[in-house]
Order: structure tokens, then sequence, then C-alpha cells
């Protein structure tokens, strides 16, 4: 062959590596946008579908209902993973894809908790569940496709691009929870605007599935499946045979786990602390984390390409430990950033607003803000509304009182820069994963083999993060109430969840992960 067609050639192999990546990559985008939207709207649907007397209740409600979509993914990675080594990687995630869509437009439908009682909150379950599944069979399947298509010495360049659509799909969420919001105004968001997301996301799943239906099937599979040598019973070869099953639990206790607690600690959980224990205000919270990601999606990129030349061992190990030893002192940061008792108030400079609003069912809403300024600049806002029916106009509710702060410049931009910090390990602990997993199992149970460890990892030890940090943290609050300063700063009891899985995890890949390259017989 000539130098001249040898280059085409290799052209034209490029062209078509960066026109699968783009057609997984914006299925998974969508999925991931999908089951986001949903963490991060739980404030509010905690007041739609549960009830509204106990609103930390209903807040950890909804977190433990988020969770549950995270819970069911290994299960979704048994299914799927099962049929994605039976029948091909192609179609299985093109179901997992309208599974994901359908859920997730239908939830938006949903009646709240004061329309249909107790079934809304059940539908909802239901329909993260299936979530869960369809999430628990597509990340596996894109991952896969991706690296059979893949050079062998750059698998971990290739695959990071499917690792960025997790973050951008967070970033996506938050982008168009945010334009919403600002177009339909405050009320009406909190009121009914808040379905808009949900409903929106069918026709991205439709653009998507054409895209995915022009995608042929991977040439590793389609090897096999000429040869003959597809595997009859992936699940009992992945977890069946000791040899597999031992790297199967090496993956999850000596990365996954540790990688999945860095991921929703560094994203979910600080915009959860950031909103909750600091009290930022909604728009100001979202723009901070949209910002800290938008700016640390790149090093997916530059961490996954630098693991085909340094391993994939040292940047993942390095992330953990990051966090294991800096979460605590960057939440305390966070905090002392909202912190009044350490700030100035200048007494004279309070503003009284008063606000009417009419509902759609012609209640009357009230919201009455008290703003209190300090002398760094920082804005503290008391806000309660009351809701007077048309019925007895004269006896309004018990008043919903809330809190927000406003950012100065300064403290903006320096909190945007600590959740960048986080952001960057988690690109250090998933930019590699993807090629690390693939890797580790032969491509007859790959999709199987990986799935599952991945799911239980992210979705079983990661994505119970923010419920439990935020259970922690409850739990500490009210110790203190019961006994004050029996807990030193209780708003930092949520992150010894995280801090102590990836230690964990850590100590277990330095002593038994190799800094190498896997490689396959079969590939």
């Amino acid at each position: 062959m000539t130098g001249k067609k040898a280059k085409v050639q290799q052209a034209v192999s490029k062209r078509t590596l960066f026109s699968v990546i783009s057609a997984s990559s914006v299925g998974t985008l969508i999925e991931w946008y999908d089951f986001y939207i949903f963490g991060s709207l739980a404030a509010i649907l905690s007041s739609q579908f549960f009830p509204k007397d106990n609103p930390t209740a209903a807040l950890l409600s909804t977190l433990a209902t988020f969770a549950a979509g995270f819970v069911v993914r290994p299960f979704g990675a048994l299914v799927f993973g099962r049929l994605g080594d039976l029948v091909g990687r192609k179609y299985t995630f093109l179901v997992t894809l309208v599974l994901m869509g359908g859920s997730t437009f239908a939830i938006g439908l949903i009646p709240g908790y004061a329309t249909i009682g107790f079934w809304a909150p059940l539908l909802v379950l239901l329909l993260r569940l299936i979530q869960g599944l369809a999430l628990g069979g597509e990340y596996g399947g894109a991952a896969t496709y991706v690296a059979e298509y893949a050079p062998e010495n750059q698998r971990g360049y290739y695959t990071s691009f499917i690792q960025t659509t997790a973050t951008l799909g967070l970033f996506v969420s938050l982008g168009v929870i945010l334009i919403t919001r600002e177009s339909l105004g405050v009320e009406a968001f909190a009121d009914w605007g808040w379905r808009v997301p949900f409903i929106l996301s069918i026709l991205l799943v439709g653009v998507s599935i054409i895209i995915r239906m022009r995608m042929a099937e991977s040439p590793l599979f389609s090897k096999l499946k000429t040869e003959g040598k597809i595997s009859k019973n992936p699940l009992a070869e992945s977890f069946g045979k000791k040899q597999n099953l031992k790297m199967v639990l090496l993956a999850l206790f000596g990365a996954t786990a540790g990688q999945g607690v860095i991921w929703y600690t560094g994203q979910f959980y600080a915009l959860s602390f950031i909103q909750k224990a600091c009290n930022v205000e909604f728009v100001q919270s979202n723009v901070i984390v949209a910002v800290a990601l938008l700016g640390a999606t790149p090093f997916f990129v530059i961490f996954g390409g630098l693991s085909d030349r340094i391993g994939r061992k040292n940047i993942m190990l390095a992330g953990m430990l990051l966090g294991v030893l800096t979460y605590r002192p960057i939440y305390d940061k966070m905090y002392s950033l909202t912190d009044l008792t350490t700030r100035q108030e200048l007494s004279d400079a309070q503003t009284i607003s008063r606000k009417l609003a009419k509902q759609p069912n012609g209640d009357l809403l009230t919201t009455s803000t008290k703003s209190h300024f300090y002398s760094d600049g920082l804005i503290a806002k008391d806000i309660e509304k009351t809701i007077a029916t048309s019925k007895a106009p004269n006896s309004p509710s018990k008043p919903e009182l809330t809190k927000a702060v406003v950012l100065p410049s300064r403290s903006f931009w320096l909190m945007i820069f600590l959740v960048f910090i986080q952001v960057l390990y988690v690109t250090m602990v998933y930019g590699p994963i993807a090629a690390f997993l693939v890797e580790l199992f032969p491509t007859r149970i790959r999709y199987t083999s990986m799935s599952l460890p991945y799911h239980i990892g992210n979705g079983i030890f990661g994505g119970l993060t923010p419920f439990i940090a935020t259970a922690l943290v409850a739990t500490a609050t009210k110790a203190n109430e019961v006994a004050p300063g029996s807990v030193d700063k209780p708003y930092l009891e949520g992150l010894w969840y995280p801090i102590l899985v990836a230690g964990v995890c850590f100590v277990i890949g330095l002593l038994y992960l190799n800094n190498k390259r896997y490689t396959t017989a079969d590939d």
C-alpha cells in the first residue's frame, strides 16, 4: 500500500471512530440529562410529590427516591449486559434510550401530591426504577462500543469522550432548568414550570434514536458472532468463573466504589450543600456548579489520554486520595463564604418587600422578603410565603420560611473555584475508568462483566452519597439541638461517608491493582 493510500485509510478510520463516539455520546448525554434533572430539582420535587408539613422529611424522601434509581442500576447492568453480550451492543442501548426517555417524559406528566395523594410519590418511584434499569444498560454499552472501535493504545483517550457525557448531562440539565425558570418566573416554575425540562426530553430522545439507528455493530462483537464465539451464558461466565469474578470484585472495591463517591460528592452533593447548608440563592448556586463543570470537563479527555501513557491506576487513585485529604477543608471554606455569624451586618440598610401573585387555582400567594446587607457585599434574604385560598381568603396558610444568600463577586468566584477543584478530582477518577474496565474483561462477556462493578460502584456507593450525607448532617444537627456543642461543625458530618469509601478503595487499589494497560486475548 502506498503512503498516500495509508493516510487516506487512516483518515477514514478516524472519521469513523469520531462518528461512533458522537453517536454514542449524544445518546448517553441525553440519558444522563434525563437522569439528573430529577436530582437537580430535588428541592422543588419534594414539595410537589410529598407532604409539605415536614420539609426535611420531604427532601430526604425525594433524595431517597432519587437514590432508588441508582440502587437498581446493577440489576439493569445484569439484564442489559447479558442482552448486549448475546444480541449486540447497538440494539441493547437503543432499548435503554427508549426506556429512559419515556420514563422521564412521564414524570413530567404526573399530578402532584395535592391532587392524587400517595399515588404521586409511588408513580415517581416506579418511573425512577425504570430509569435506573435503563441507565444500568446504557453506560456499559456505550463504553464497550467505543472501546471496541478504538485502537488498543488509545482506548483511554477515545473512551474519555464518553466519560464527559455524565458531567455534560448534568450541565445541560442545569442550563435547561435555569432558562426555563428565568423565562417563566420563580412562582410559575415552582408551580408547574418544573415539568418543562422533563417533557422536553422526549424531543432529545427522538433525535438520538434516529442517530443510533444508523450505527453499525461493534467490529469486535461482529467478528465473534461470525466466528460463532458469542457467550451462551454471559452471567455464568462473568460471575461463575473464579478468575473473572476476582476481576469483578477488584474493579468494584479497588476502583469504581471510590470513583463513584468522588463523582457524586464533587458534583451532586456540592450543589446540595451550596443550596441547603450555605443557603445560596437558587440561580446563583446552579450557575456556580455549571461554570465549574464547564471549566473542568476538558480534563476528562486530558486524564483519559494521559492514562494511555502512564497507566490508569495512579491517576484514579490520586483523585481518590485528594478527595480524602481535602474534602473537609474545602467544604469548611465553602460554608465560611456564607456564614453570617462572621460578618458585620449594615443594620441601617435593611429592606422589606411584599409581592402578591394569583395562582392558577385562584389562591393568592403572598411573598414577603426581608433583605439584610453585610459589609463585604453579601445579601441575606428571609423569605416568608403564605397562601390564602379562594375559599378562606382571611385564613392564610402557615408561613413557609426560607433563607437565600446572594454572594458578592469575590466569594462567588471563590465558590466556583472550590467546586472546580472537586470536579477536577472527578475527572481524574472518571476519565480513565471506562478503558480500565473494558481492558479487564474479554470481549465475549465484556458488556456484562464491566457493567456490574461500574453500576454497583456508581449506582449504590456513589448514588447514595447525597442521601447518606444529608442524613448524617441532619442527625448531627439534631444531636447539637439536644446537646449543644456535642458535634463540632455538623455541616461537615456528611463528608465522612465519601471519605471512608474512597479511603478504603484507595488502599485496596494501591495494594492489588497493576498500573498497566490490561489487554485481552481475543482483542
